[in-house]
């Protein structure tokens, strides 16, 4: 070899094991990140995700674990790669080498391999993200809205990625070859990052914290708003969580350094428990990573079992198979038309039902926003027309539910769902309704509210106060309810489809509006602002989508039309199809950072075991027995992986049953969030069974790297 540049390549090429370990870690964590972030930015998913909703939160949120977690993880990756190429650097320095000449050597291949590497992750993020949603759409549903589609702006979160990753080997590099003492650069691969001495209260202090951290990092939101009056920022909220983390790191801490068995079991793992104390600082950090992206892996899996088994549960106890309602100013189908329908698909009707309710103008309290510097505070205002509702009178909601309701004159009673567990949607305690045609105005009393989930958001109203109450309305201000059962739901999914197509056909533009869309708020918005933010028009511009007749298929059409039928066997049928955008997002999600968890937690391990082959190898050289041994490394690899897996699984289903149980009012958990959880816990399960596989091949990969090498 003539140059230095020769006897450099070749040490590269006998030690490429450490190259190939950080590239690696840099390309897997750009793969990800790029292939979250064209998921994330595409718009195909944020066609169905609003602006400011929670879905869009929650997918932001898992994605900022993401990237800290890649992050922290290729960080250890290069602090292991310049610890292990220290001796080499040292050694060159000894022969006479001087510092620009590692530098200029250091720096083209920290060059080729970050850019190589990054630039590998970037180009197969996409294709990977529409490879995996591909097989979601062959395996679970395949729809037109289905059709991945990329923006070229998501591509700039993994660009700023890639550049943290190549600025942080530069620096890293560049620090390591400005030291002076070249004895403490040989023997920096040696050095261990021990733990000093942990007290036994960290664990049941670190569990008190957790604990802390997730009840005031979800209830202190709440006190902002109810109390304070004040919607803070999101990421003000999110600093009371950090006594969860505080705690967390303390009870990792603990776990690798004391353990958990006293002082008996402290002896016996005496090995296992000294080393892992000896490279402890990354020990712990990497647990910490692994135990939030295992946490953000769950909470993402959880959404597709508990929107199911919520869903589910609730249209299977429909009363009513089939319940549509429209304004009495639209040309809709009449009941014969029905009949005649229903007779072409050989459907059979049992019972029939019709009502017509009015839309009323409903008293409230309005909340006046204010802009501020530090998020929007807000003042109650007390106004007598404030929103409108639908207006039943008691009799005509006996006559199509089979109640046996009877209110006095002057009273209301408001219409909840069966579970009472989404008040926000009904018409609230209305206590003053005016007619908006004529400016009839009445007071009325409510009373205790009953329960008809597919009439929530109506109010009933007395008889002789509706008649009185409801004179003069124009047709525009007037609802028709048709309720009707079959004797065959199950087979009456032809005629379910036809009519809805029918009903959309026969629907006006003047009702092809969202959900929200009131009437009342309507003419009071364009009286004091101009205009009205939910008008078809001005949907997109305040992040809402759009409702085009084009498309009833859309989720966005059969999530969010105000006039949607609520149709027994299609909502069973078709769930999946048309919440197909939410459930693959999350699966996708669940199933990037479960892939983390593995590739961090079994990199870590490895790591561990190689780096402590030499200690192995003297134990052994002692006369240690391999049974012995295996259990020393069955310890350290135990804790690195078990203790996240067990801590993650343990603290997110704990969190998440915290908010299914603040989630209603009054607080509990509902029957069918009971189903949901129950269901999660068998993802828990089945997921633990695939980590426990894991583990055991991350084990036996330890054992053979280990106790199985030949003694140099």
């Amino acid at each position: 070899m003539k140059h230095f540049s020769d006897v450099y390549r070749h040490l590269r090429r006998k030690n490429w094991r450490q190259y190939a370990l950080l590239a690696g870690c840099a390309f897997f964590s750009v793969l990800l990140i790029t292939a979250y972030a064209c998921m994330m930015r595409s718009p195909t998913i944020l066609t169905v995700l609003p602006e400011g909703g929670d879905s869009r939160k929650q997918v932001m949120m898992v994605f900022v674990l993401a990237v800290l977690g890649c992050a922290v993880f290729t960080i250890y990756a290069s602090g292991l790669f310049f610890r292990q190429k220290s001796r080499e650097i040292g050694t060159f320095l000894a022969l006479g080498a001087t510092r620009g000449q590692l530098k200029a050597e250091l720096i083209k291949e920290l060059a080729a391999l970050s850019l190589a590497s990054c630039g590998a992750g970037i180009l197969l993020g996409a294709p990977l993200s529409w490879l995996i949603w591909q097989i979601f759409r062959s395996m679970i549903v395949d729809t037109e809205e289905m059709v991945l589609r990329f923006d070229p702006q998501a591509f700039l979160i993994p660009l700023f990625f890639s550049g943290f990753i190549i600025l942080m080997l530069f620096f890293m590099g560049s620090r390591s070859i400005r030291r002076t003492n070249i004895i403490d650069i040989v023997q920096e691969s040696h050095k261990s990052e021990p733990i000093r001495a942990v007290p036994r209260w960290y664990g049941p202090v670190g569990i008190l914290l957790i604990l802390l951290g997730l009840v005031l990092g979800y209830a202190m939101p709440g006190v902002f708003i109810e109390h304070l009056q004040w919607y803070p920022p999101d990421g003000l909220t999110a600093v009371f969580y950090l006594p969860a983390l505080i705690g967390l790191y303390q009870l990792l801490l603990h776990t690798v350094v004391n353990g958990w068995g006293g002082k008996k079991r402290k002896y016996k793992d005496l090995i296992s428990t000294s080393m892992m104390k000896f490279q402890g600082r990354q020990t712990v950090r990497n647990m910490l990573v692994m135990t939030v992206l295992l946490a953000g892996a769950y909470f993402a899996s959880f959404f597709t079992p508990m929107m199911l088994s919520s869903s589910g549960q609730s249209t299977a106890n429909r009363p009513i198979d089939f319940l549509y309602h429209y304004r009495t100013d639209q040309n809709m189908l009449t009941k014969p038309d029905v009949q005649q329908l229903a007779e072409e698909y050989q459907v059979e009707i049992t019972s029939w039902a019709e009502a017509t309710g009015s839309i009323l103008g409903i008293d409230g309290i309005a909340h006046l926003e204010t802009e501020s510097a530090v998020g929007v505070t807000y003042t109650e205002e007390y106004r007598a027309l404030l929103a409108s509702a639908t207006m039943l009178s008691a009799s005509d909601f006996n006559a199509i539910t089979g109640s046996n309701l009877h209110l006095a004159p002057g009273t209301g009673a408001n219409i909840l769902d069966d579970e009472g567990a989404t008040p926000w949607l009904s018409a609230g305690d209305v206590t003053h309704i005016t007619n908006t045609v004529t400016g009839q105005e009445i007071d009325i009393d409510p009373v205790d509210p009953v329960h008809y989930s597919q009439l929530i958001g109506c109010f009933i109203l007395n008889d002789e106060d509706y008649a009185r109450i409801t004179q003069g309305l124009t047709p525009e201000w007037q609802e028709h309810y048709v309720l009707f059962n079959v004797a065959d739901v199950e087979a009456s999914f032809p005629f379910a489809k036809a009519l809805f197509y029918d009903i959309v056909d026969h629907s006006g533009p003047e009702v092809e509006v969202f959900s929200n869309w009131d009437p009342v708020e309507r003419e009071l918005e364009i009286e004091e602002k101009g205009s009205y933010f939910l008008d078809p028009e001005n949907l997109e511009e305040h992040g809402f989508s759009s409702i085009n007749y084009d498309e009833p298929d859309s989720s966005e059409f059969r999530l969010d039309w105000k006039y949607m039928p609520q149709f027994k066997i299609l909502d069973q049928t078709e769930t999946v199809k048309t919440m197909a955008v939410f459930l693959m997002l999350f699966i996708f999600i669940a199933i990037v950072c479960f892939a983390a968890f593995v590739v961090i937690s079994f990199t870590r391990c490895m790591t561990i075991g190689l780096t402590n082959a030499r200690v192995y190898d003297d134990l052994r050289h002692l006369g240690a027995p391999r049974s012995y041994l295996y259990r020393s490394v069955k310890g350290q690899v135990s804790r690195v992986f078990l203790v996240p897996t067990l801590v993650g699984t343990l603290l997110i289903y704990a969190f998440y049953t915290l908010i299914m149980y603040f989630n209603g009012d009054p607080a509990g958990i509902t029957p069918s969030e009971g189903t949901g959880m129950l269901v999660c816990l068998s993802v828990i399960a089945v997921v633990s069974v695939i980590l426990f596989l894991v583990y055991r091949v991350t084990l036996k990969k330890v054992y053979k790297a280990t106790i199985d090498q030949k003694a140099p």
